[in-house]
C-alpha cells in the first residue's frame, strides 16, 4: 500500500487546538486591520491584541493638594485620563498583564474578579446586618 492509499483510507485528523477561539475574537470575518503595541511596536491583529484602560488622575497627587488649598471652589474633581493601552500576547504575558493558565483553567470564560479598594466586606452569614 503506498502512501497516496494510505493517506485516503486514514480517517481525517485534525491539529490539536490549545484554544476554542484559537486567540482571537475574530468569528466570521475574513481579515482584521493590525495594531502596534504600545510596548514593542510589533503588528498584531486588532482582535488578538490584549487591550486594556489606564485611568489616571490628570495631576498627581502632590500637585492636586497644592491645587485645592489654592483654589476658589471647595469641592473640584480633577478630570481623568483614560488611556488604552494594546500589547501583542508577548508583551502582555512579560509584563504580567494577562497571565498563563492550566490547561484545565483556560476553559473558564468568565472575566477575573474585578478588585475594588471601596467595596464594603460582606456581613458574616449568622448575623444579620443592622
Amino acid at each position: 500500500m503506498d502512501m497516496l492509499e494510505r493517506y485516503c483510507l486514514e480517517p481525517a485528523r485534525f491539529p490539536t487546538v490549545k484554544r476554542r477561539n484559537h486567540g482571537r475574537n475574530k468569528k466570521g470575518r475574513g481579515h482584521v486591520k493590525p495594531i502596534r503595541c504600545d510596548n514593542c511596536f510589533q503588528a498584531c491583529p486588532k482582535d488578538k491584541a490584549i487591550k486594556r484602560f489606564n485611568v489616571r488622575n490628570m495631576i498627581e497627587a502632590a500637585a492636586k493638594r497644592d491645587m485645592s488649598e489654592a483654589s476658589v471652589y471647595d469641592a473640584y474633581d480633577v478630570p481623568k485620563v483614560y488611556y488604552k493601552q494594546q500589547y501583542c500576547v508577548g508583551c502582555a504575558i512579560h509584563s504580567r498583564t494577562v497571565r498563563v493558565r492550566s490547561r484545565k483553567d483556560r476553559r473558564n470564560r468568565e472575566p477575573p474578579s474585578r478588585f475594588r479598594r471601596d467595596a464594603k466586606k460582606p456581613a458574616p452569614a449568622g448575623k444579620p446586618s443592622a
